[in-house]
């Protein structure tokens, strides 16, 4: 027999990064030589010091069910470093430690949004921001940041779409896919906004440990109490300190929405694995080093394939500030080498090339490509190369 999907399923959009790095890997278990710029994880394997805090945590038997919130020793490790690295100061049932970041933003879409409750979102966005809100019957209202603004959207963009359905806006920075990092200026213009208005926003902070150059990253919630009590931070230890496969997020904010974050995952997925909660709270109170040592190799990757990838025909760039991704503006590129969109693009530069990039597309900003930068110097060096040949060799 067949059966029928929800609607809910229907109305998803697959996301962008993981069919095109399944289809990379796919190739690469054929034999084919792929390299992926694709996947947004750091390519360095979790440190030693944290390695070894999972494996004490099973020695001494932390193999059980533990709270479905999380355990309180990193719920306190969270605390602790809110107010070390952002002046914030919370609770422990302010906090809920969830499986991944993403798993945070899900829950609470779930637990806030209603049918028709709308949502803003900052474009470039992360490809599951938009799906989140529609799996809770929320609507997505997009706002196009310009390149020429750096991708970032203004407090007056953001009051213009704000209608009595709005509930939320969501703030990514350092942004993925652009890599933009948000002043203090122009957040607390934004914080003024939103407290004008009293609406939620959903403060996307998974990128703060990778900034560089003079930027430097500012949480929306240190603006004021007004803003903080408006204000849901999610954040985790999957980019800060190469756990992506941990599957450790959190998010922290106003208690009685955290009580419903927990009470939701409660029936949706339990809680998170206990080794890895041992391992997150290992890496929070361990010496963070390896932090700055990643920072450090990102930055000199950057650093040195940017002004290669802004030699290829046709790519527009800005240098990011943040994050580990360059977000390539190619629809010249795509035109130049006969292609009739950059999805096409994109999808020849895997196949003939043999380099995985992330479509525009997904990001809701056609005309572009994101590459990340998390992999070794020497492949990023040869990708770039491979890409350059590809559009130099399909040239009108």
């Amino acid at each position: 027999m067949t059966f029928e999907l929800s609607k809910r399923a229907l109305n998803i959009t697959p996301s962008a990064t993981l069919v095109i790095s399944g289809k990379a890997k796919e190739m690469k278990a054929s034999g084919i030589d792929v390299i992926g710029l694709g996947a947004g994880e750091p390519d360095f394997n979790t440190p030693d010091y944290i390695l070894d805090a999972a494996k004490a945590a099973m020695d001494n038997g932390e193999t059980k069910y533990t709270a479905v919130g999380g355990i309180i020793e990193l719920k306190q490790a969270i605390v602790d470093k809110l107010a070390i690295d952002n002046g914030l100061t919370y609770t422990t049932n302010q906090v809920i430690v969830t499986t991944g970041a993403k798993n945070a933003i899900y829950t609470l879409c779930q637990a806030v949004l209603n049918a028709g409750d709308e949502v803003i979102i900052p474009a470039p966005y992360w490809v599951s921001y938009t799906e989140m809100v529609k799996l809770a019957e929320g609507v997505p209202v997009i706002i196009e940041g310009k390149q020429e603004q750096q991708f970032k959207v203004t407090a007056a963009e953001i009051e213009a779409a704000i209608t009595p359905k709005t509930r939320a806006l969501f703030i990514n920075s350092p942004s993925n896919p652009t890599g933009t990092v948000y002043s203090r200026e122009e957040l607390q213009a934004i914080a003024e906004v939103a407290v004008k208005h009293q609406i939620m926003v959903i403060s996307d902070e998974i990128y703060e440990k990778l900034i560089f150059g003079e930027a430097e990253h500012i949480s929306i919630a240190s603006l004021g109490d007004e803003i903080k009590q408006l204000t849901m931070i999610i954040n985790g230890v999957s980019k800060s300190h190469a756990m992506t496969g941990w599957r450790i997020g959190y998010a922290v904010g106003d208690a009685q929405v955290i009580k419903a974050m927990t009470e939701l995952n409660g029936h949706a997925t339990s809680n998170p694995t206990s080794i890895a909660q041992y391992a997150a709270l290992g890496a929070y109170t361990g010496d963070q080093t390896a932090i700055s040592v990643m920072k450090e190799a990102f930055g000199k990757r950057l650093d040195t394939i940017y002004p290669q990838i802004t030699a290829i025909p046709g790519f527009k760039v800005d240098k990011p500030s943040g994050a580990f991704y360059l977000f390539i503006e190619v629809s010249e590129a795509a035109k130049q080498t006969g292609f009739d969109s950059v999805d096409a693009f994109a999808t020849a530069l895997l196949e003939e090339a043999h380099v995985a990039v992330i479509p525009g597309s997904g990001f809701g900003t056609p005309n572009y490509i994101r590459i990340s930068y998390a992999t070794s110097l020497e492949l990023l060096e040869e990708a770039v190369k491979r890409m350059k040949n590809f559009v130099i060799s399909k040239q009108h």
